[in-house]
């Protein structure tokens, strides 16, 4: 009996396959249908340092085709801003409710933020890929993701993924341009 028993427990074993990997996608294909979405949105946690300056929030982004709206809220209710940006013109609203726009919204942020964040760029970085307008020099990790990405004489590196509705999305990001250094870490992906 125990020999009928040792028999079936190896037969079962020889007909279980292991399953097969599954495909990557050619990085092509990958860009093209990040570059391509047009809404999603994400919450996570922001930190920017500009030399001498940093400071961190909580931040929530939602893209609407062109258009982002940016909520950072700081620790302890020390402040905030909330920044709309639709490709041409910025719009921010500051912790006071003091709302501002055009040049005027980007000398507040410039203030606040000790440096002018990449926002037309933004929107595609934090998906991954690069902003379609510009050359950009890409490096793939061994999923045919981004590991690094230079555009814009902004350094953009990609520590960490997780996948989403289908796709592999940054979890961890580190940006940085001469003195200036943002990390941003997602803990929710909605698309």
């Amino acid at each position: 009996m125990r020999a009928l028993i040792a028999c079936s427990a190896l037969l079962a074993l020889a007909a279980c396959q292991s399953l097969p990997p599954t495909p990557v996608t050619p990085w092509p294909e990958r860009r093209a249908a990040l570059q391509a979405l047009g809404q999603y949105g994400f919450s996570g946690q922001f930190a920017a340092a500009t030399g001498t300056d940093g400071f961190s929030a909580s931040i929530q982004w939602q893209q609407q085709g062109a258009v982002s709206d940016v909520s950072l809220r700081a620790p302890f209710g020390v402040g905030g801003a909330r920044l709309n940006y639709d490709g041409n013109e910025l719009h921010l609203t500051d912790s006071h409710g003091n709302q501002l726009g055009g040049a005027a919204a980007r000398q507040e942020m410039q203030r606040l933020f000790g440096f002018d964040p990449p926002l037309g760029s933004l929107r595609y970085w934090l998906l991954g890929v690069p902003d379609p307008a510009t050359a950009a020099n890409e490096t793939l990790d061994e999923g045919q993701r981004l590991a690094s990405l230079q555009q814009d004489d902004w350094q953009v590196d990609y520590t960490e993924y997780q996948q989403a509705s289908g796709h592999w999305l940054p979890r961890r990001l580190a940006l940085h341009r001469g003195p200036v250094k943002l990390k941003l870490q997602v803990s929710h992906w909605q698309l």
